[in-house]
């Protein structure tokens, strides 16, 4: 997979991963140093956020996105103006759209292994992107895959 941007090298981060459980934990870690490169230190809210929006969504990527061992693709973008991080992930796998998250009706009960209704260990992992991100999506591309992207908007001393 290729990626092109206008914006300057210094706030593009691209990193392949293999579609596998400990590919997705790498661009876990991976991220999180390039945050903490570009000043976004561990121990701070929008670090912290965009690590967890990454795992979610590489570990998706992993489990559904995969097709054929091919790999799967992480970018990082850190826009200037305003601060925004956008974290895309990028598989092989197109035409599965990510299950659009319903707004609940009132307040969202807490919900933890001891009170999941089926018991699930998995499962809540864009619900987690829609609670921390500004807005995500997805797109079709690159090829016959599809990008889901999420942007966190970071505070001006993030």
């Amino acid at each position: 997979m290729t990626y092109e941007t206008t914006l300057p090298a210094s706030v593009l981060f691209c990193l392949p991963f293999a579609p596998t459980p400990h590919g997705a934990r790498l661009a876990r870690v991976a991220a999180g140093g390039q945050l903490a490169a570009w000043g976004l230190p561990p121990g701070r809210e929008a670090h912290d956020a965009a690590v967890l929006v990454v795992s979610e969504l590489a570990t998706n990527a992993a489990r559904h996105g995969s097709r054929d061992g091919q790999s799967l693709e992480l970018r990082l973008l850190l826009l200037p103006d305003p601060a925004v991080l956008r974290v895309e992930v990028s598989d092989a796998r197109g035409g599965t759209a990510p299950a659009p998250v319903p707004a609940p009706p009132g307040p969202v009960p807490v919900r933890t292994a001891d009170s999941a209704e089926d018991g699930a260990e998995s499962g809540r992992g864009l619900l987690l992107v829609d609670a921390l991100a500004t807005r995500w999506g997805w797109a079709p591309g690159p090829g016959t895959g599809k990008t889901v992207w999420a942007e966190l908007d970071l505070p001006v001393n993030a």
